[in-house]
């Protein structure tokens, strides 16, 4: 499933943190990371997903 979440990170990055930790604070930073490039937006949701792995903690 993670590799899903990758892939779904690299085409749009907010919906890959979501997936993993749903509405919390880590999505709302991704998003503004996205707005502000999208490579940093990137660069982060892969680093979520890598280090969260199965976990879906909100915080």
């Amino acid at each position: 499933m993670d590799i899903l979440r990758i892939i779904l990170a690299v085409i749009f990055p907010p919906l890959g943190v979501f997936l993993q930790v749903g509405l919390g604070a880590q999505f709302w930073i991704n998003i503004l990371l996205t707005l502000l490039g999208y490579i940093p937006g990137i660069v982060h949701a892969v680093w979520i997903i890598a280090t969260r792995g199965s976990n879906r903690s909100l915080a």
